[in-house]
């Protein structure tokens, strides 16, 4: 980790990284990780230090050794979306906010599965198909969609995408939505220009709670456990 993060730094000409982040648990040796992220922050190679899909337990464990050596722990990048909100409801997303650690919302449109883009007779290939035919099986993902469109309607030239990312930054998350296209980056900054109201929120809240065919955390592969101390890493 020590020797990445070095290589890093002289490739960006010798100045320190911006966010210097674990990008998942690993099934051993989880707190020679963190002293890595330590000292690489006191090496000053890097100005912030976070981890990638941790869960509740792993992320107090990781705070915590970082603390000890005078470190906040920035950052904990997770998958949450209107489709995904294990971590809201398991209470990982409560741990960060009191550890005053940032989330960072990766696939907030749920593998496109939030744009409106896909339907019963147009569905992606490979493994994300079969997720769109679960989905479509029952009519709680379509009103899902309809929820979001009128919400979406009631602002000038906004997305369903934009929608989506605008739920996680109302619960107070860092959404980071990917983009293939132009069309796509500038649709993703324009959910800048507005936010949702506490009554679109508690409509799109109702919506998504009944949508329980999007993937689970069982069907993860990051290792649910740290085989050495039985520290509990990932949860959502």
């Amino acid at each position: 980790l020590i020797k990445a993060c070095e290589a890093s730094s002289k490739r960006l000409g010798g100045r320190p990284i911006d966010l210097y982040q674990i990008h998942f648990p690993n099934a051993w040796n989880n707190a020679e990780f963190w002293d890595g992220l330590a000292t690489v922050y006191e090496k000053g190679l890097v100005k912030n230090v976070g981890v990638s899909n941790y869960g509740s337990d792993a992320v107090r464990a990781c705070h915590k050794a970082l603390a000890e050596r005078g470190i906040p722990l920035a950052t904990n990048q997770i998958q949450y979306s209107l489709l995904y909100r294990w971590p809201e409801m398991n209470g990982l997303l409560e741990t960060c906010k009191e550890l005053d650690i940032k989330v960072l919302a990766y696939s907030p449109l749920a593998l496109g599965y939030l744009t409106g883009k896909y339907s019963p007779d147009h569905l992606p290939s490979g493994p994300r198909n079969g997720i769109g035919k679960q989905l479509f099986e029952t009519p709680d993902y379509q009103n899902l969609l309809d929820s979001m469109k009128t919400i979406a309607s009631q602002h000038s030239g906004a997305t369903l995408s934009q929608v989506a990312i605008n739920w996680t930054r109302a619960k107070g998350t860092i959404p980071i939505p990917g983009a293939r296209t132009i069309s796509q980056i500038q649709q993703n900054y324009g959910a800048l220009e507005w936010n949702l109201s506490p009554k679109d929120v508690q409509m799109l809240d109702e919506a998504a709670s009944k949508v329980s065919s999007f993937v689970s955390p069982d069907k993860s592969p990051f290792p649910k456990e740290d085989k050495n101390t039985h520290l509990k890493m990932f949860d959502s």
